[in-house]
């Protein structure tokens, strides 16, 4: 009994391990499919796109669980489900027709500040719901609003009454100084040469700013740096 007991917590020992590898492995693999789709946040994925992101995430789930099951039944149906999605989004760039039928059209559903009940019972969209989302664009008001469209991905997109819209510096006849984006350049006590290409600048430059303002590289926090050459140095 107490040799069976060992054999036992071996097996145990062994399927556990067999898991956690194919788990780490399949984790690798997934973010590897998904980046192959593009770069979308889950709220802005397009029926197709949403569609193939939940049945990736139960394909892997099968080999995860079964490990009686070999990877190949979770990773080529992935492959398979990837390669249709970047067809599909390739075939949706060429053709109009194939683009609507598989994401839809904008509806528009407030037109000169009049409420299209006909286009919001045919989305099932109730006044609470359209107001909710106004509410999360700072929107407070219908009365405010001129146009809104819901887009294909469910968002709203909102004009306001000339009367409600933030003022521009063009409003005002001002020409502010273009600074260009400012980025991050180094974070942590390390260089990110990716942002420093952003502002055309390098790692020299970035270095003789230290080396005027007495700091070390390691004992930066955060610097950012814009294309006229402002920066703030945030140190540990």
């Amino acid at each position: 009994m107490y040799y069976s007991g060992v054999n036992t917590n071996i097996i145990f020992g062994d399927r556990m391990l067999i898991t956690i590898i194919r788990t780490l492995i399949l984790y690798v693999f997934i973010i590897f499919a998904v980046r192959l789709m593009g770069k979308r946040q889950l709220s802005d994925l397009q029926p197709s796109e949403l569609v193939v992101t939940l049945l990736i995430a139960d394909l892997a789930s099968l080999p995860m669980e079964n490990t009686e099951k070999p990877m190949l039944s979770g990773i080529v149906p992935t492959l398979i489900l990837v390669a249709c999605e970047i067809a599909v989004s390739v075939f949706m760039m060429k053709n109009s027709f194939f683009r609507r039928l598989i994401c839809g059209n904008p509806v528009m559903v407030i037109e000169d500040g009049k409420i299209l009940r006909d286009k919001m019972s045919s989305l099932r969209i109730t006044t609470e719901d359209l107001c909710v989302q106004l509410r999360q664009q700072g929107i407070f008001s219908l009365e405010d609003v001129e146009y809104c469209i819901v887009e294909t991905n469910g968002k709203l997109s909102v004009l306001q009454k000339p009367q409600k819209r933030t003022p521009s510096a063009e409003d005002f006849n001002i020409k502010p100084e273009d600074t260009g984006i400012e980025v991050v350049v180094i974070n942590d006590g390390e260089y990110l040469e990716s942002s420093m290409k952003l502002n055309n600048t390098d790692k020299n430059k970035i270095r003789s700013i230290l080396n005027k303002e007495k700091t070390d590289l390691k004992d930066v926090f955060i610097m950012t740096y814009n294309k006229n050459g402002d920066y703030n140095i945030i140190k540990k």
